[in-house]
Formats: structure tokens, sequence, C-alpha cells
């Protein structure tokens, strides 16, 4: 399901790759119980069709993390997923309230 982001030249492939098909980024943090209950759950839905699952772990990547939140205009949160289309942030959404359901909604 996911594919490791690890460095800031990854979200330019990031961007492009979003013209084609949505892609999910996943925010997750290491020291959160919130984070790895929903990191689960996550994992544990269906996924949606089209699109493309990555996977952050912020504690190791922060700069990562930070080029994300500039990037894309949006403050940093944890965990937190970003659903990117057409080079743009569409969705944004964190904690308890990230579900694979939501998703696939506004895919």
């Amino acid at each position: 399901m996911w594919i490791a982001l690890e460095s800031e030249e990854q979200l330019n492939a990031i961007q492009e790759r979003s013209f084609d098909h949505p892609v999910v980024i996943f925010k997750h943090s290491t020291r959160c119980s919130i984070s790895g209950m929903v990191k689960t759950r996550l994992e544990r839905s269906a996924e949606p069709e089209g699109l493309e699952f990555y996977y952050l772990d912020l504690i190791r990547y922060r700069s990562v993390s930070n080029r994300i939140a500039e990037l894309y205009g949006v403050e940093h949160e944890s965990p937190q997923v970003l659903l990117i289309r057409n080079g743009e942030c569409i969705y944004d959404e964190s904690h308890t309230a990230i579900s694979m359901e939501e998703l696939a909604e506004q895919n």
C-alpha cells in the first residue's frame, strides 16, 4: 500500500504523477498513539481505486514534512493526510477525522 516518502526530490515526482492520478500523502508520527491508530485504520480499509499512497515518517524526515506544508499551503499537523490532484492539495485532514472513506469521496 505505502510508498516510502523520504526526500524532497520525491515531492517533484508526486507533483508530476498527480496530473495522471490522485496521490495521497500520509504524514505519520511514530511517537504518537493517535497517528499509529489512524495508520492501522487506513491499512485495514479497502484502498480506493486509482490512488497512489505515500507514507512519510515525519520524525525522521521533518524537512520533507516542512516542505510539504510550504508547497501545498497547509498547516503542519500529525497525523495528516493530503490528497494531491493536478499539482494541488485538494483535500487535507488530520487526527481521527482521517478515513479511507473520506479519501474515496474526494477522489
